[in-house]
């Protein structure tokens, strides 16, 4: 890729996220951010349809970079728990830019990404369960209940809460994998 093209899409993306860490995302308009990356709207549109592609964009690429980085994505059927606490980590370390691109109207944008990509990473090793119901509802009630068991448990402290929430992550999918395999 071009250098320039480059700079000019990272100045597009720094200006986002501090317009975004103090404004709703309806809120923030393409003439402030351009403002704010030194740019014409024209190079803005040339690189995003609008402020939410630009939002969804990174948003995506969040999820993404975290997912590629797991380091046995293939032990999401075998060994849950462990799999369940790398993928929290890779979050965690992701926390303050998740906070700023999923806050309000976008928070529940985050678990539904996760769980697309979650989804499309087990097919991958398990293109068998694909088409299996009780392997989407396992997969969808597990994400979504870790999920919001840790956001909404976290005065208790990450490393407690993110334990107990592996361990039982493990358990349940354990035995929801055997009756699924019945």
């Amino acid at each position: 890729m071009d250098i320039r093209v480059e700079k000019t899409r990272q100045s597009i993306i720094n200006a986002f996220i501090e317009l975004r860490s103090h404004r709703e995302l309806e809120r923030i308009t393409i003439k402030e951010l351009c403002e704010r990356a030194r740019i014409n709207k024209s190079t803005f549109y040339s690189h995003y349809q609008d402020i939410y592609h630009l939002s969804d964009t990174l948003e995506t690429e969040v999820v993404v970079s975290i997912m590629e980085n797991l380091s046995h994505p293939e032990k999401v059927l075998e060994d849950t728990a462990d799999f369940s606490r790398e993928l929290f980590m890779g979050f965690l370390a992701k926390d303050a830019l998740i906070g700023i691109l999923f806050s309000g109207s976008r928070s529940k944008c985050l678990v539904q990404k996760i769980e697309i990509a979650l989804k499309e990473l087990v097919f991958g090793a398990y293109p068998q369960y694909r088409e299996n119901r009780d392997i989407n509802i396992m997969l969808t009630y597990i994400l979504y209940g870790c999920y919001y068991a840790f956001y909404e448990n976290r005065k208790y402290g990450d490393v407690p809460v993110l334990s107990r929430i592996t361990e039982l992550t493990g358990e349940t999918a354990a035995a929801a994998l055997k009756m699924v395999n019945k």
